[in-house]
């Protein structure tokens, strides 16, 4: 700290200088009176980044792909029941994609809880569906232990969402700091046992895969395993939606388990056994008529390896040593730079001028749904760089996930690949990127549609589509402009309707600093 701590200040001031001591120094915020007396703090706590947005959707997505980055959390400030409420689909994705998250959520005075006054919730039966830890503290002196828990809870491997819940006569109340700074917990690799059992399977007959997700699709977790593979001959898999995946070149690189039950059968075929690795064994992501649940084949061995919580670096490294893979890495992609594309703008053309302009560490949120499948493809052999997928499903992701992404890593440029259906949910992200000057390229998949909606109603046997069916996966009448919506706040916006337009203008946001947006007409 930089400054010298009084004896007693409120109990608002005392957390928020104990979360900066610990190195939590960023807070995405959206307050209201319940939290006024943080806000009138802040300005005492000179690490702290205060970074306002203006819907809650946005403070949580900004926060989870801050943690996807760092590995540490930054604190939302969240206004009671309602504005929580608000905040609860990416605060679903960041609990899937283990991100360290500590939530301040302010509530009315203890006293004046009795009244049932109109902003009054149970904002705990809010938070613990999408929490790993909430608490309500019954003093100031309680609630500046209970903050520095949460800091230790959110980052209890392989990370999570701390809630603490915030009673606005204790954040007033004066108090003396507490001064134990938290310190997350080491994680440990699987059992010896679990892993030598593992490597006999692996030594045997019948084909294997190895089915990685959390940080084992870090590069030195997907390093280990393809040395595993080089060893034995076993698969490299992993999960769909990864919360965070090294790629590109010089990168080994795991299969994606594709999104619909009979590709995901299909990949599968012949494997006999499947070691999970931070992974949970495959499951439908909805139930479709003739598909099993369990996408797991029959007659395959589910062999859990190692939990998230794990160390699976190590435990990966360690399986290596087990079946005498050889130390040096493995084969890995080598860099293959598309060529410029050319003619009609659409998924293909679209992928290959990302991958042919893709920079060196860049960092790619993913939420460009039915037409990023040929993007992900063209830069498997792109620079490297980070991919932070949809974890959970829920849309609105993309463009608050990439400008906490940039707060983050303010020396990568960041790369929001957005489908147009979900950026509207949390379209206001981008209000944030300009304010904050964050570097991030915003490119709209803009095929005015709810595109996936048409494919489950036809997978759902509804050949003909009716007009009332249409009106409601249709985002067409009018026509959403995303360049005026850019414009209008503050970003610069362009729209492109060719191959050639479209590499021209990415081209030269990423040359560009600050924040940029292109819709891509499809």
């Amino acid at each position: 700290m930089s400054q010298t701590l009084e004896s007693t200040k409120t109990a608002a001031a005392n957390l928020l200088e104990g979360a900066a001591r610990a190195g939590v120094d960023v807070c995405f915020a959206n307050p209201g009176t319940s939290e006024i007396d943080l806000v009138s703090v802040i300005d005492e706590v000179p690490e702290m980044r205060p970074i306002l947005a203006l819907f809650e959707g946005v403070c949580s997505g900004m926060a989870d792909g801050y943690g996807r980055m760092l590995d540490k959390p930054a604190l939302t400030l969240l206004h009671m029941g309602a504005g929580f409420a608000n905040s609860i689909a990416n605060l679903h994705n960041a609990r899937r994609a283990y991100s360290p998250v500590v939530n301040l959520v302010g509530d009315h005075a203890t006293h004046h809880l009795a009244y049932d006054a109109p902003l009054a919730s149970d904002i705990a039966s809010l938070a613990r569906p999408v929490s790993n830890w909430v608490e309500t503290p019954t003093s100031a002196e309680d609630l500046l232990k209970l903050g520095q828990q949460a800091i230790v809870e959110s980052m209890r491997l392989p990370g999570g969402v701390s809630t603490l819940i915030i009673p606005a006569d204790l954040a007033r109340a004066q108090t003396a700091p507490h001064d134990q700074i938290p310190t997350a917990p080491m994680a440990s690799p699987a059992l010896s046992e679990d892993i030598e059992r593992a490597a006999e399977v692996l030594r045997g007959d019948g084909q294997t895969a190895l089915y990685l997700g959390g940080r084992a699709l870090r590069k030195e977790g997907l390093t280990a395993a393809n040395r595993i593979a080089a060893a034995t001959g076993c698969r490299v898999m992993s999960i769909p939606f990864a919360g965070r995946t090294e790629r590109g070149a010089g990168i080994p690189a795991a299969e994606r388990l594709p999104y619909f039950p009979e590709d995901v059968l299909e990949r599968l075929e012949g494997v006999k056994t499947l070691i999970l690795i931070g992974a949970t064994a495959p499951v439908s992501f909805f139930y479709y008529d003739g598909y099993p649940n369990s996408l797991v084949p029959e007659g395959c061995e589910v062999l859990p390896l190692a939990q998230p919580e794990h160390d699976l670096v190590t435990t990966l490294e360690q399986l290596a040593e087990a079946v005498s893979a050889k130390p040096d890495a493995p084969e890995a992609p080598e860099l293959k730079i598309p060529d410029p594309p050319t003619g009609e703008l659409n998924p293909k053309t679209m992928g290959q001028a990302i991958a042919s302009l893709l920079p060196e560490g860049a960092i790619v949120a993913d939420e460009s749904a039915t037409s990023g499948g040929p993007a992900y493809y063209f830069t498997r052999t792109a620079q490297p760089h980070t991919t932070m997928n949809l974890t959970g499903g829920a849309i609105g992701m993309g463009l608050p996930l990439a400008a906490g992404a940039a707060v983050a890593c303010p020396d990568r440029p960041v790369i929001a690949f957005q489908g147009d259906g979900g950026g509207m949910y949390t379209v206001q992200a981008l209000w944030t990127q300009a304010r904050e000057s964050l570097n991030v390229t915003n490119i709209i998949c803009s095929n005015r549609l709810y595109q996936i909606l048409q494919v489950e109603l036809a997978r759902a046997g509804a050949t003909s589509r009716g007009a009332k069916a249409d009106a409601l996966t249709s985002l067409g009448n009018p026509d959403i402009n995303w360049a005026k919506l850019a414009e209008g706040m503050g970003v610069p916006g362009v729209q492109t309707t060719t191959a050639e337009s479209f590499h021209a203008e990415l081209a030269k946001a990423i040359a560009e600093p600050g924040p940029h947006l292109i819709e891509a007409v499809l």
